[in-house]
């Protein structure tokens, strides 16, 4: 039988083979290709079995999950509970990953294969959290290596063994890898679920030009293509042997304003300023071409947070007048950094804001670079004002804040993505208050106050929310294995000519 090979083109590639050093969608892209989760999610946002076969509530701070038997890692080792033990331990000292699993305080070995994901507090997201839970081989990273490191060691933005090796229990293992040039993956002869995907080999190409990357799926040069820019979709719609497939988005794309940085970000009324003062709309129409929504805030509609009283603010006359109001009607300069290949259009939608800026006087040093420049200089904090994009890592509306907004704090993980250094004490214990709340009504109540709150305080600018949209050959069942997530499964795709 002739070998099933996918040929993919992203705009870029992981920036590493751990599963938790950087909490971004490439990373979770490649932990759903090497690695399994417990659960997952479906298309329609219900958790579906995967290294865990079932699961059920034991008491109110108890989830029992009972793990699939006979299961391999890449090694060779047999899966166990052992496994999820250990990378539990490892998340929890996670820079990125460990703000995710705060309100859990164990994971408990009942037998080879139970275990219980224990929580301090009723939580009513343990689901949702365990699909971030993917099972590393302990023993394959576990001792030294050669140079005496920890196998297990998580270096951010460096070097360390578990940023070069892998051993997950996924459908495919890598085989190559030139960090931005390609990455191969080979079909895992000995996977636990054969009866899914057929294809063998999957090659990945990380091209960042969009219309490179579009010209190479219509040349077939390549066979699936993510994403797709809002000038292209008619383009493949159009175009035969090739489909279109599109989602609405849940990641909103946001500005930050580095209070530490800059004196002024500390007046609220020149953080609402900056708000009235980038048109939002005009980024959708003209830069996006309609292919996102327009957010006032963090939370979508269908989040429990969302509020549509929440509205993007464009008023240029009133952001004039809050200068004014603050003392700085003749303005003054501040430095912005984005990425260039991480979100659809984002340097675009900087250069966009910074010339927006200006007319309230801001003058903006703008400096764009690929992801795997930013995300370093990110943590450093390294501009008065940052990009970036978060999809609710939970699917809820608590998330955002956590991450994105919550007062920094380095033994939890939340604010590990709060470059405006942002701090809001209120906020936060609103936050808290949320993640014991099991009454749905309350909880939706709350988060929306917190909303409202944020945005009152205009602690960050919020600008759109991204659609998704992927290119794919004929012959293949891409829609169905592409989700709202942005993790496709692959190991699930059937082609079929």
């Amino acid at each position: 039988m002739a070998e099933n090979t996918l040929r993919v083109a992203y705009d870029a590639d992981p920036v590493s083979l751990d599963p938790y050093e950087q909490l971004s969608g490439g990373t979770l892209q490649l932990s759903h290709m090497v690695f399994d989760p417990l659960v997952r999610w479906t298309q329609d946002f219900e958790f579906e079995p995967r290294l865990a076969e079932s699961w059920e509530q034991i008491d109110e701070t108890t989830m029992r999950f009972k793990l699939r038997e006979g299961v391999k890692f890449h090694s060779g080792n047999s899966f166990t509970a052992k496994d999820v033990a250990w990378t539990f331990d490892r998340i929890k000292s996670s820079e990125d990953f460990k703000g995710i699993f705060t309100p859990f305080t164990a994971v408990e070995i009942v037998d080879d294969y139970t275990v219980d994901l224990k929580t301090a507090e009723p939580y009513p997201l343990v689901l949702h959290t365990a699909t971030y839970l993917f099972a590393m081989d302990s023993a394959f990273y576990s001792g030294e290596t050669e140079d005496g490191k920890s196998k297990s060691e998580i270096v951010k933005h460096g070097d360390s063994f578990a940023s070069r090796m892998m051993s997950g229990t996924g459908p495919f293992i890598v085989t190559a890898r030139e960090q931005g040039v390609r990455m191969q993956f080979d079909r895992f002869d000995g996977y636990w679920d054969p009866e899914t995907g057929n294809v063998d080999t999957i090659t990945l190409t990380p091209i960042k030009e969009d219309p490179t990357r579009v010209a190479a799926l219509l040349s077939g040069d390549v066979d699936f293509i993510s994403p797709v820019p809002p000038t292209d979709l008619a383009r493949i719609e159009e175009t035969e042997g090739v489909n279109l497939i599109t989602m609405p988005g849940t990641r909103v794309i946001t500005f930050q304003m580095n209070q530490d940085r800059v004196e002024a970000f500390k007046d609220k009324r020149v953080r609402q300023a900056i708000d009235y003062a980038i048109n939002n709309q005009g980024i959708v129409d003209r830069i996006m071409r309609g292919f996102a929504t327009t957010a006032g805030q963090a939370s979508p509609e269908g989040y429990l947070g969302y509020d549509a009283a929440l509205a993007p603010r464009f008023d240029l006359e009133k952001a004039k007048a809050l200068m004014t109001e603050a003392g700085y009607e003749d303005g003054f300069s501040i430095t912005m950094l984005a990425p260039n290949n991480r979100y659809v259009n984002d340097d675009k939608i900087a250069q966009a804001a910074a010339s927006m800026l200006s007319k309230i006087n801001i003058t903006v040093d703008l400096q764009t670079v690929p992801k795997a420049q930013y995300w370093p200089m990110f943590d450093e904090r390294a501009a008065d004002m940052m990009l970036i994009g978060w999809h609710a890592d939970t699917e809820d509306s608590a998330n955002f804040h956590q991450f994105l907004t919550a007062c920094y704090d380095e033994e939890t993980g939340n604010g590990q993505y709060n470059s405006g250094i942002y701090c809001n004490p209120e906020a936060d214990a609103l936050m808290t208050s949320t993640n014991t709340e099991i009454d749905t009504e309350k909880r939706g109540e709350s988060l929306r106050a917190l909303e409202a709150m944020l945005y009152e305080d205009a602690a960050f600018i919020p600008l759109h929310w991204q659609n998704l949209a992927w290119g794919a050959k004929d012959g293949m069942n891409a829609d169905e294995i592409v989700n709202a997530l942005d993790f496709p499964y692959f190991g699930d795709l059937v082609i079929s000519e």
